[in-house]
């Protein structure tokens, strides 16, 4: 597989459209900090094409699901109208 931020970039720069996105909030149906039993983990609520996908054998094809973060500051500078050096395209 390639890189995954590639796969993502090349995709929101030639197939914006066909890209499912979701906040994680609107599909969290439940959720635990780590503790000295278990690992933190989310748990969310998906169709079933994309279990489907996921719990396949590993030799047929899938889509790529990425969980992806974006930090409080960069979501603040991309409502920002200020420019900043090296952000100018």
């Amino acid at each position: 597989m390639k890189n995954p931020l590639e796969s993502l970039v090349y995709a929101l720069e030639k197939y914006p459209e066909r890209i499912e996105i979701a906040p994680v909030e609107k599909v969290l149906v439940g959720s635990a900090r780590q503790n000295a039993k278990r690992p933190a983990y989310v748990k969310l609520a998906v169709p079933d094409g994309v279990v489907k996908a996921l719990r396949g054998s590993a030799d047929k094809r899938r889509d790529l699901l990425l969980l992806v973060q974006i930090p409080k500051e960069v979501l603040e500078r991309s409502e920002s109208r200020i420019i900043l050096p090296g952000e100018a395209v």
